[in-house]
């Protein structure tokens, strides 16, 4: 935890006196993807200096949100993982995803990646009212990176891969981002197509495109 209070009785105030930190939530982000070495955080955050990520990472194990786990043979490796406590980050990250589509430049080919895409930008445009009772499962080729996403009455969890998707998005990351700012599929053409039904469809558009164009359309 920072050395550094804002001294307020506030939910928000003591949230940012934990996770306010410069870098602190991106690191929080990238554990949001799943367990973590260390090398993978620094590849994700390109930027961080070594100290102050490994700063950052025990302030964030001081506070509890954090953990370290060693996994078992053959991989024998050291990660870092979010806890059940700093799990509950996972919606305000979603939230914070939203409220910044807008601000974000337009997208270039080879520079978005295809998580961040995804789970930075699509996930965090799921209407849960929209998707009450509906099971939807999407798998993305994108950049050469597969990715998989489900809907499972209103809330994401994690997909069966092993499973059929209902939609596969083939394509870039950086026309996904642009899907999600408002563009539509015909737009995008060949840069991202969609294969699934036309029910899936009307229900992926009905459950995260919709919300996409209230958003910005505040721009």
């Amino acid at each position: 935890m920072s050395t550094k209070t804002y001294d307020q009785y506030c939910g928000i105030a003591a949230a940012l006196d934990v996770i306010g930190d410069r870098w602190t939530i991106l690191i929080l982000r990238e554990l949001s993807f799943g367990e973590q070495r260390f090398t993978d955080l620094r590849t994700g955050l390109p930027g961080i200096a070594t100290n102050l990520l490994s700063e950052r990472l025990r302030s964030l194990e001081d506070a509890g949100l954090v953990e370290q786990r060693e996994l078992p043979a053959p991989a024998a490796r050291m990660v870092y993982a979010l806890t059940r406590t700093g799990r509950r980050i996972n919606p305000v990250l979603r939230s914070l995803a939203e409220f910044g589509l807008p601000f974000l430049d337009e997208p270039l080919e080879g520079h978005v990646r295809p998580r961040m895409a995804i789970f930075g930008g699509l996930a965090s445009l799921l209407d849960p009212a929209a998707a009450v009772g509906l099971d939807l499962r999407i798998r993305f080729d994108l950049d050469d990176e597969q990715h998989w996403l489900e809907v499972r009455d209103g809330r994401l969890v994690r997909a069966d891969q092993t499973a059929t998707p209902d939609l596969t998005f083939t394509g870039s990351a950086a026309a996904l981002v642009e899907l999600c700012r408002g563009a539509s599929p015909e737009a995008l053409g060949e840069r991202l197509l969609i294969e699934g039904s036309a029910e899936a469809r009307k229900a992926f558009a009905r459950c995260f495109l919709a919300k996409a164009s209230r958003i910005m359309a505040l721009r």
